[in-house]
């Protein structure tokens, strides 16, 4: 079944059911289906036919999840890309894809707009959304003659196509497919046990696999999808209360924003039955916090990518705090000998308790094929059948994987591996902490020396202190940080991921006041 016809599905299944919020937006499915074939049809009569992308630059609202749908109408291949980029990136992503119509809204014009003078882009592709200027408005699109359903694609021809967030060189593009993206929805649904009408707070970027999943997770269920354009503490909290959210499924960081908000006690969050996050490892501190103000009846980890979804989920982290789980329903995982220089084959497999690279079966029917031209990311990734993914673990005596990072971050300091999440973990049990990332620095005597960016959550936090609870803890020695630096905010993706690249590069704020003596 192609996503089109899915989308029918679900619209002819329960036509009165709340499928879209927005603000004053409210649509029930009956009432989407009809804006969706409008939608369609007004961008056949811009030119847009199977197999053509349509690359939307947008924040998440109605108007991109309702474009989302149209293409999956027309067989064309639905391209969002980060509404916070640059024009340069932009132009690449345009250029890349072979962009046929644009969409844009107020967020992104300045950076859309340099973007088509840098590529000659024709303005009269470009689709306007909320008061943006373009060829063509999106209130135009929905008030097109309807198309009359589904193209009737191939389950194997493409439906979408993300793009990887570029932490080196230009973002990759996955190209992803109705079979693998329709699989993978069906997957989530099974690993967090959604259910049909489930309510789903709609703010992870609808660039980011995890966005497109909710969305595409939301409709398969007749559930209702609630969007937000940009991540607010509040905001959230107080859709959580007045849409009646069932399930929350975010990246650590915004869990621990609204987890820690001073105000989060006002708002009612009882309707929330599902919980789970992705995306980054998530403390066991935090973990704890969650279980204690959300008390979900299903509390999980996942864990997966962009280029094949599921890769493992853990739903028993009151008995294994921090564990990611065993390998999904379509999944095979191995974790093997690590060597960032790409040397290694699937077959070198470490045993249990030693810490190698993770990599995952392409023979999963959620995998992409492929990098979107480019051979050479291809030959990188997958070797043997087998995706390796760049990510450290280690497999427990029970056969479950436990993360240790990215291949990249590890610290070699001493000729010591430090892995900066488990040091993460132990300081972010400190009340004095109120977010902490580590990362290894160029040290004359060490070869890395580690250093941990502090938020404090109190004015008594000093490096004496932090150091005093590592020791105190079941830190090794060696693993401690050599120096501590307080930062007003750790610096994070659109997703909520956090950047440990930009803190090597200097790319932060000091607080001052703060002792970093040791």
């Amino acid at each position: 079944m192609d996503l089109g016809t899915a989308f029918i599905a679900a619209c002819t299944r329960m036509p009165d059911a709340d499928a879209v919020v927005d603000g004053d937006v409210r649509r029930n499915y009956g009432a989407w289906h009809d804006e969706v074939l409008r939608v369609a049809g007004g961008l056949c009569s811009l030119g847009l036919t199977r197999g053509d992308h349509l690359v939307a630059v947008l924040a998440n609202r109605h108007e991109m999840a309702t474009l989302y749908w149209a293409c999956q109408i027309l067989g064309a291949i639905f391209t969002p890309f980060n509404w916070r980029a640059s024009a340069d990136e932009i132009a690449y992503v345009m250029a890349d894809a072979g962009a046929q119509l644009v969409a844009v809204d107020r967020n992104a014009a300045a950076a859309v707009e340099g973007a088509v003078a840098k590529t000659g882009f024709d303005r009269d592709r470009l689709i306007a959304v909320g008061g943006a200027d373009g060829g063509a408005s999106f209130a135009e699109l929905a008030g097109a003659v309807p198309v009359g359903g589904p193209v009737g694609v191939d389950e194997r021809d493409i439906c979408l196509m993300l793009y990887t967030s570029g932490t080196t060189g230009r973002p990759k593009g996955v190209p992803r497919s109705h079979r693998a993206e329709r699989t993978a929805a069906a997957s989530c649904i099974a690993h967090l046990r959604y259910r049909f009408g489930e309510v789903q707070l709609g703010v992870m970027p609808l660039f980011h696999t995890m966005g497109v999943r909710i969305m595409l997770a939301s409709a398969m269920l007749s559930g209702k999808l609630v969007c937000m354009h940009g991540f607010d503490v509040e905001a959230a909290l107080k859709l959580i209360e007045d849409e009646r959210i069932t399930a929350l499924f975010l990246v650590p960081t915004m869990f621990h924003d609204m987890l820690h908000n001073p105000r989060f006690a006002a708002f009612d969050t009882k309707a929330v039955r599902n919980v789970a996050y992705a995306g980054m490892s998530m403390t066991t501190a935090l973990e704890r916090v969650c279980r204690e103000k959300l008390a979900p009846e299903v509390f999980a980890n996942y864990y997966g990518s962009s280029e094949i979804f599921t890769f493992t989920v853990c739903d028993h982290l009151e008995r294994k705090p921090g564990c990611a789980g065993i390998a999904g329903i379509n999944q095979q995982i191995r974790v093997v000998r690590a060597d960032a220089g790409g040397s290694v084959t699937p077959d070198e497999i470490v045993p249990p308790g030693e810490v190698g690279e993770v990599v995952a079966s392409m023979r999963s029917p959620e995998a992409f094929s492929g990098y979107w031209k480019r051979p050479d990311a291809d030959a990188r990734a997958i070797r043997s059948g087998w995706y390796f993914t760049g990510d450290l673990g280690r497999m427990d005596e029970d056969g479950e994987l436990f993360l240790c990072g990215r291949i990249d971050d590890m610290i070699i300091s001493g000729g010591e591996n430090i892995h900066p999440e488990e040091v993460e973990d132990t300081l972010a049990d400190c009340r004095l902490v109120r977010q902490v990332a580590v990362v290894g620095l160029a040290d004359e005597r060490w070869g890395q020396k580690v250093v941990a960016f502090v938020e404090p959550a109190d004015a008594e936090a000093s490096a004496r202190a932090l150091d005093a609870h590592c020791r105190n803890s079941v830190l090794a020695r060696f693993k401690r940080p050599r120096e501590y630096v307080f930062v007003e905010r750790l610096p994070k993706s659109a997703s909520g991921k956090l950047l440990r690249r930009l803190l090597r590069e200097g790319q932060f704020a000091v607080l001052p006041g703060y002792d970093t003596t040791l």
